[in-house]
């Protein structure tokens, strides 16, 4: 890639992982991983997240509660709050470790080893983060697949689907882990730059040999 690419690798890189961050961070206090539509109540709609489960009327009247217990709700609740969490902290902390990184900021100028180092270290950050929030995600919507098609539960009674935090939680992981690789891949650019070879002093140019019945006529 072009010298003249890698800032703007850096720059777009840097605002999918600030997407992803933020969308993370959303995902992970909005109450919109499940919803349930009771068929025999359709002014109601229920939404459950990972700290609270709401109602929504059809006055638009929100009435939410938090979960009781944290040991008392089902495992892939209690491990994808850790791991939401988990994922906010490394995001925010990659996105700072990257942006001390980034070209054209004063934070270790004249250093270009420990600029690559720092954006090395902001991708493999990021990249984690991304992770942390995709299996979870993915988990809670594993399970509710599972629960939506389990045949011993009798048809009338209503099942869990997909919220809207689940597809934007997708996303979140998505745009950090992509910019993550992209700040990584980016960091060749801050590496030391090849000295330049020292130009040969070349020294005076060499007459035609004297003949030797000249040579006393050498001054």
């Amino acid at each position: 890639m072009p010298g003249g690419c890698w800032p703007k690798a850096q720059g777009g890189g840097m605002l999918l992982a600030l997407l992803g961050w933020v969308s993370s961070c959303v995902t992970t206090f909005v109450p919109l991983w499940k919803n349930l539509n009771l068929e025999l109540n359709e002014l109601e709609v229920w939404n459950m997240g990972l700290w609270q489960v709401c109602i929504t009327q059809e006055e638009g009247v929100v009435e939410c509660q938090a979960h009781g217990s944290f040991l008392a709700l089902p495992p892939e609740l209690r491990i994808s709050r850790l791991l939401m969490c988990l994922s906010n902290g490394l995001g925010l902390l990659g996105c700072l470790l990257a942006a001390l990184g980034l070209q054209g900021w004063r934070a270790c100028e004249g250093k270009p080893g420990r600029k690559r180092q720092l954006l090395l270290a902001g991708g493999a950050t990021l990249g984690t983060a991304g992770i942390t929030t995709l299996v979870p995600v993915s988990w809670v919507a594993y399970d509710t697949v599972l629960d939506f098609w389990d045949e011993t539960v009798p048809d009338i009674v209503p099942r869990w689907e997909f919220g809207e935090a689940t597809f934007l939680g997708w996303f979140a992981g998505a745009f950090l882990a992509a910019g993550g690789l992209l700040l990584a891949c980016s960091a060749r650019s801050a590496g030391p730059a090849t000295p330049p070879a020292p130009a040969r002093r070349q020294g005076p140019a060499a007459g035609p040999p004297l003949h030797p019945k000249n040579a006393d006529l050498v001054i």
